[in-house]
């Protein structure tokens, strides 16, 4: 369909999505990357752009309907509580295009069934993420702590699949020599993960005997949500 804006194009950067959901800009660069080698968005343009310090720093730039499409999905994965912030700055920035006065009947008609089909898009993005965002909400509001197999069967996926993902994402790891999982610490420092110790009574030298076991928060359940929604959706 041709457009009736006379207008440079529209773009998103990665840096004004994080400054949009509170990211960090690092975190929201990674998470551009994991979906788009997933095959879930295109990979963005990527642009060097001046940074605080002086040196120049990689941003991701969105552009275009796929653009915009691509970027709300992002904004779900990361933080959807701000999908729709996201959709306001959008319209914003739409909102400062100046549209070409139609001409003539006809290219009125097309001029205002574009707006409606673009609209309509919009919604339609915006209504799919809404299951989702329900969801990590719901997970979100609970307490206490599951075990890795438990929360795999909350998300969808095989426990050993979580394993091998929490493992190779630096979430969890195995002493040499040791078959027991323990959390890295900033996992623990940020709340997605926890140490619970089980007593075993004690051993033969009279020594006390416990077991440590690593578990899924709520906060932890919520962020594995949003980043392996994909492969729950396939069910993996």
């Amino acid at each position: 369909m041709t457009s009736l804006m006379k207008s440079a194009a529209l773009t998103m950067s990665s840096r004004e999505i994080a400054e949009l959901t509170g990211k960090r800009h690092d975190n929201v660069k990674r998470t551009i990357e994991t979906l788009a080698g997933q095959g879930v968005i295109a990979f963005p343009q990527i642009e060097e752009k001046p940074s605080t310090g002086g040196r120049p720093a990689a941003e991701y730039v969105f552009s275009g309907d796929r653009g915009k499409r691509d970027s709300i999905v992002v904004v779900a994965q990361l933080s959807p509580e701000f999908t729709a912030r996201l959709v306001d700055r959008w319209q914003e920035l739409e909102s400062r295009q100046s549209p070409a006065i139609p001409q003539s009947y006809p290219e009125a008609l097309r001029l205002a069934a574009e707006l409606v089909e673009r609209n309509s898009h919009l919604q339609l993005v915006v209504s799919e993420q809404a299951p989702k965002v329900e969801v990590f909400e719901r997970i979100a509001s609970a307490t206490g702590s599951m075990c890795i197999t438990d929360a795999a069967k909350h998300l969808g996926i095989k426990p050993s699949a979580l394993r091998a993902w929490l493992q190779e994402n630096r979430w969890i790891f195995r002493r040499h020599g040791s078959a027991r999982w323990l959390a890295y610490q900033p996992r623990l420092e940020s709340g997605v993960l926890v140490h619970r110790i089980t007593p075993l009574g004690l051993d033969d030298n009279g020594d006390e005997r416990a077991a440590t076991q690593v578990r899924v928060t709520a906060k932890g359940l919520t962020v594995l949500a949003q980043r392996l929604s994909v492969a729950a959706c396939g069910g993996a």
